[in-house]
């Protein structure tokens, strides 16, 4: 007890004698040329603050992804404290010549760090002066080293692809999940590779085409401890989302691969030597069947939403009059395919007459539950004074999973109307529209044609007087 005192004490004293210095994020690239042999690196850093997050670092051309490491570091000068942490990821190249580095920017703790690109020049392999351990040479005399021998850790992880169901009805949601567990004492090094790329592949091969879904869109990999068999394990979340079959046939996900960076070991570690080298091995996760069932019998099985919903029903005002417009807003909130959720059915008659609504949606995906709400907003107008239970013209049905059985929604809502009948009132417009909007205008009464017969006679006898009078006049000349 008394040591921990005394540290915390030594601690207490040198953060009274000088604050942190001042947060910073960089993003540093690696030299301008290399062997084709030799490594090439991009490293995020942050100084006097933890690093939580970062983007993805670049895919490059002409470079290859080789993995990241990760370091830190901690320094106390005049009573001032300074610290930094930064994670590595090295790139070999593919093939010697120019490699363009284009400009980019990535966001270190959610703050936008612009780097500028530059070339980077790719020559041919480098002899590499062999690493010697100083101590090693000192105590034992030493003087041209020797070569570290490395040695396989058998690891305590493995790849599973994992549904919240085994069965579910058609439209019924089921979570699935791909994630990398590790044994709280597993003692082999291990880390991702190429994560982007390989999962993008493994989705277009298990991704069931007779299913909707709803993307958690995990950004962030983080470590849950979870108990697996009595076992405790961190479970690495890769890709994670909520699944709805749209048809009777079963969800088949196929086996997939997952490949990992693992290192081996120095098998005598030194303090300056390298004690690890890189290595990798596949993860295989094996298949996984989710039987579907159909809905029960009902007449509207085809088209009902599959969940557990609830009703909130809205009016700005429940007294109006005859002829005066309303707003009636028949939102639906709970738990399934919100996406999905067609309106409610409604009842037509002269009393009230309602128009198409604005529909609107909201999602939310959290905590291994898609949750929301969709909104059905309806412009309607009145016709006839009285009373009107809004349950008596909305009628939403859907199906509940966890109860088994069909349930619908039911209005709580009252419009009282007042004034004037408006049911035989009917509106002209002063246009009568197009040609077909006119025949319903068009005067069909049956006429009798007059007999004009008498105009032709009239006519070419007009004709023949005239031609007459002209030969008279022609011979007479």
């Amino acid at each position: 007890m008394r040591r921990v005192f005394s540290f915390r004490m030594l601690f207490v004293v040198l953060l009274a004698a000088g604050a942190f210095a001042a947060q910073a994020q960089t993003v540093t690239l690696g030299p301008d040329a290399i062997g084709e042999n030799q490594a090439w690196t991009i490293t995020v850093t942050v100084q006097n603050a933890r690093l939580k997050s970062y983007d993805n670092f670049p895919e490059i051309a002409g470079f290859r992804k080789r993995g990241t490491s990760t370091q830190s570091s901690t320094n106390i000068i005049n009573g001032q404290i300074s610290s930094s942490s930064s994670v590595i990821m090295t790139y070999v190249p593919t093939k010697q010549g120019v490699v363009t580095i284009p400009s980019f920017t990535m966001k270190v703790n959610d703050k936008p760090v612009q780097v500028t690109g530059k070339k980077v020049k790719v020559g041919a392999p480098v002899q590499q002066q062999q690493t010697r351990d100083p101590f090693r040479s000192f105590f034992e005399g030493d003087e041209g080293g020797t070569e570290t021998e490395f040695v396989d850790v058998n690891e305590d992880a493995f790849l599973a692809l994992t549904t919240s169901k085994d069965n579910v009805y058609v439209g019924e949601g089921f979570n699935t999940t791909i994630s990398f567990f590790v044994a709280e004492d597993n003692r082999a090094p291990l880390q991702f590779y190429e994560l982007g790329r390989q999962l993008s592949e493994i989705l277009k091969k298990i991704k069931p085409t007779n299913c909707w879904e709803e993307n958690f869109n995990i950004e962030n990999i983080e470590a849950e401890s979870v108990t697996v068999n009595g076992k405790g394990y961190s479970q690495y979340k890769i890709y994670q989302a909520t699944l709805y079959p749209l048809n009777a046939e079963p969800v088949v996900f196929p086996a997939f691969d997952l490949e990992m960076i693992k290192y081996k070991v120095a098998k005598n570690p030194s303090f300056f030597g390298q004690n690890r080298k890189e290595d990798f091995k596949s993860f295989r996760a094996k298949a996984k069947r989710v039987a579907v069932k159909e809905l029960p019998p009902h007449p509207l099985r085809d088209v009902v939403a599959v969940g557990d919903y609830r009703l909130d029903e809205r009016s700005r005002n429940t007294n109006l009059e005859t002829g005066a417009s309303g707003v009636y807003e028949f939102n639906i909130y709970g738990e399934g395919n919100i996406s999905a959720i067609e309106k409610p059915s409604v009842k037509k008659d002269a009393n009230f007459e309602f128009y198409e609504p604005n529909v609107r949606q909201d999602i939310h995906r959290q905590k291994n539950r898609v949750t929301g709400t969709k909104s059905f907003s309806y412009f309607l107008i009145p016709k006839e004074p009285g009373q009107y239970k809004m349950k008596d013209y909305f009628y939403w049905v859907f199906f509940n999973p966890a109860k088994q059985r069909y349930d619908s929604l039911q209005p709580k809502l009252v419009f009282t109307v007042t004034g004037e009948s408006k049911k035989n009132e009917a509106i002209q417009a002063n246009d009568l529209g197009s040609f077909y909007d006119k025949i319903g205008t068009a005067d069909n009464t049956i006429h009798t044609i007059a007999d004009d017969r008498w105009q032709k006679w009239v006519f070419n006898a007009f004709i023949v007087v005239t031609l007459g009078a002209a030969a008279f006049i022609i011979f007479r000349k």
